[in-house]
This record gives C-alpha cells, sequence and structure tokens, in this order.
C-alpha cells in the first residue's frame, strides 16, 4: 500500500462565521484525502487581518515549527494563498515543505487529468500559479519529494529560468487553442443536429458523474472524492425515442476557486456554456448545502452563463437526515444510486426539456415526404397520425 504523507493544515479565520469556518477546515482535510494525505494536525487561528510577512502571527509559526518536528510532519498546506515571499519567511522557522489550498486543488487536477486537454490545462494553471511565485520557491523546492503538491511541470529547472516557463505557457496556450477550435466544431456539429444539450454543473462530489452514468451508461470515474471528474464528457440520454437529447458532465466547483483557477478550465467550462438546459446537481446531504448552491450560481454568473435556464437536482437523498428543504425550483429530489429515483428524474427532465421547447402541430399532405422526414429528424415528434379523412399527417410535437 503506498505511504501516505504526514500533513499539517493551517488556516486563518478572519470573517468567516465559526460553522463556515469549521467547514472550510473539514473541506481542506478532504482534499489532503483524495490527494493521498493524512492529516495529522490542524491549526488555526482567529485575528482580524492575516500577517502579510507569514500569513500567521509569530507565535503560530513557532506552534507550526514544533508540530512539523514532534509529529514528523512531511507537508504543511495553508488554506488561505501564500505569496513568494510568505513562502521564504515560513521556512526560515519551518523545516518542511509548504504548499497552500490552490497548489493542493492543482495537484488533486494533475492526477484526476485524463484526456490531452485536461493535462496542458493543468499544466498551464500551475505555471501561471508558479511564475509570480519563484522568488519564495527555492527553499520549498529543494525538499521536494514525490507527493502532494509535487506533480507539476518539472519545477526544479523552472525555478531557475522564467524565461523557460513564459515560453512553456506560450506553447501550451497555442496547443488549447488548436483543442479549443477542434472542440468548437465538433459542438457547431452538434447544435446543427438540433438535438437539445444539457450540462451538468455543481459543487465537486454532488454526484454528478453518477446521474451521467445511470442516465448514458458513460462509465466515468465515480468516487466519493472531491474533482472525481475533470476532463468534460458528452454522451447521449435516451430520454425520447427518435429526438437527440446530449448530456455534458464538467469539472466539479468549490468555494474559494481563485480567479486563475476558472480561467484556466474555461475551454471545459464552455462545454456548458452553450447548453439548452442547465442542471444543477446538488448534494441534499451535506449540512453545507446552501453553501455549495451559491458557490455554484456565483461562478454561474463569473462565467456569464446565467441566462441559461437551470433546474436543480437534489442528490443523495438517502443520506439526509431530519428534514429536507430546497432552496431552488424548478428541482427534484432523488438518490442516483435509487432505479426508482433515476426513472422518476427521466420523467422530471422530459418535462423540463418539452417546458424550453414550443409545440406544434402541422397537417402534411402524403406527398410531403421531404417535409415529414425533416420534421421527424429536427424536432420532437410526439405524434404522428394518417388521417384517411383528409388523406393527410397530422403531427404534433416540440421544437427549439
Amino acid at each position: 500500500m503506498e505511504q501516505r504523507e504526514r500533513v499539517l493544515i493551517v488556516s486563518m479565520q478572519t470573517t468567516q462565521t465559526d460553522e463556515d469556518f469549521a467547514y472550510a477546515n473539514q473541506e481542506l482535510a478532504q482534499l489532503v484525502d483524495t490527494a493521498m494525505g493524512e492529516v495529522v494536525a490542524t491549526v488555526t487561528q482567529k485575528r482580524e487581518s492575516i500577517s502579510g510577512r507569514t500569513l500567521v502571527g509569530k507565535g503560530k509559526v513557532e506552534e507550526i515549527s514544533h508540530l512539523v518536528d514532534e509529529l514528523e510532519v512531511d507537508l504543511v498546506v495553508f488554506y488561505q494563498s501564500l505569496t513568494g515571499s510568505m513562502v521564504k519567511n515560513l521556512n526560515e522557522s519551518i523545516n518542511c515543505r509548504i504548499i497552500d489550498r490552490v497548489q493542493l486543488i492543482l495537484d488533486i487536477f494533475a492526477m484526476r487529468a485524463r484526456s490531452k486537454e485536461g493535462k496542458l490545462q493543468v499544466q498551464l494553471a500551475q505555471l501561471n500559479y508558479l511564475l509570480p511565485r519563484l522568488s519564495g520557491q527555492r527553499e520549498g523546492l529543494s525538499r521536494q519529494g514525490g507527493g502532494i503538491g509535487t506533480r507539476g511541470p518539472g519545477e526544479t529547472r523552472l525555478e531557475t529560468d522564467r524565461r523557460y516557463i513564459r515560453k512553456q505557457i506560450q506553447d501550451i496556450e497555442e496547443q488549447l487553442e488548436q483543442i479549443k477550435k477542434h472542440r468548437e466544431r465538433s459542438r457547431e456539429k452538434r447544435k446543427s443536429s438540433n438535438g437539445f444539450q444539457l450540462g451538468l454543473i455543481g459543487y465537486t462530489n454532488a454526484g454528478k458523474s453518477t446521474i451521467l452514468n445511470q442516465l448514458t451508461q458513460a462509465g466515468t470515474y465515480q468516487m466519493d472524492q472531491l474533482f472525481a471528474t475533470l476532463d468534460p464528457l458528452t454522451r447521449q440520454v435516451d430520454l425520447f425515442p427518435n429526438f437527440e437529447v446530449t448530456l455534458t458532465d464538467t469539472v466539479g466547483f468549490i468555494q474559494d476557486l481563485p480567479t486563475t483557477l476558472i480561467h484556466a478550465f474555461e475551454s471545459t467550462l464552455e462545454e456548458s456554456a452553450d447548453v439548452d438546459l442547465l442542471v444543477h446537481v446538488v448534494d441534499a446531504s451535506n449540512t453545507q448545502f446552501s453553501l455549495h448552491e451559491k458557490t455554484v450560481i456565483d461562478l454561474v454568473n463569473d462565467l456569464e452563463m446565467q441566462e441559461i435556464l437551470m433546474v436543480t437536482v437534489y442528490n443523495k437523498t438517502d443520506l439526509i437526515e431530519g428534514e429536507f428543504q430546497p432552496n431552488l425550483y424548478p428541482s427534484i429530489q432523488i438518490s442516483a444510486v435509487n432505479d426508482a429515483d433515476v426513472e422518476r428524474l427521466k420523467a422530471f427532465l422530459k418535462e423540463q426539456v418539452k417546458a424550453q421547447m414550443t409545440y406544434y402541430e402541422e397537417w402534411l399532405e402524403v406527398t410531403e415526404t421531404k417535409e415529414l422526414n425533416q420534421l421527424q429528424q429536427r424536432t420532437l415528434v410526439e405524434s404522428l397520425n394518417y388521417v384517411e379523412e383528409k388523406n393527410q399527417y397530422c403531427v404534433k410535437g416540440y421544437r427549439k
């Protein structure tokens, strides 16, 4: 079994409520676990503002230093973002590798990326993160091992050569631009098919991949982990017999996601920017589900996707303790591991798809075979009847 790194996590409480602060620490511990680390201690501090020199106060730095030695800690992870000079100053007192939450998330992304685009996006985000922080990385880089926070693009060499980083960034951006053009062509092809496109979005670990698998038999990676899915996946959903509906899964959102990370994955999230309907998946069993909803909606607004209509799927109802009151409508409450609930979800999505389309009724002469074929290919035909008295076809259905 792989040896897990021993991790100490550090976080600062400034304006957060005690409940939100406790949840943020719990989530940071989950991130460490996802990155194959083991949290052996947590250090917190409550103060009005952070220290520009070491983020936490001088006394806390000493406390961290003692704990690192006493508990044989391999890595210290700070919740708040660290500047290069902060890392440098902290390394003067703490004999251990030091990273922040952003680096931890990037490390998980590096583990999860499977496609060429996903790997390039991770690498670009890592380089953009590293570039302004090189001055403080020298000590940390010399202590690098092979675990958390070290799945970056050859940092030791990069540390000595800013020009090399900038060249790498330029090369990756050019490659991503080519992939983006290819993706746009694929999207245009899907749009021209006159089918209906659904986009799965939601907080990380809400159960999006499980729902995608249940609706499409896609076989994507699904685990009770943060950021289990990174690469977008589009599959056809069998909602209607002769009308194509596709469903796209995307990377999960998380609170305090830095802008650099959002921008790095914009092309991934663009998969959801062109959809006809957003399907927002919420883990209803999580006590902080309202915070998760707000995080997702804020990011949807940041990505200028607020014009797209959204329905909400409250998932994991089998794990809810006590009463549950939804905040968002239209919505449905399900457990994605329950077959009957999956059927209810399909019926719900059918109705929501129809609600975004226009109902029509057309009469066609029997000779109008071309027009009839076009209706069958380009619209959702609900009924097609030959009326003998009129010698015509009566077609009823929905069109975009």
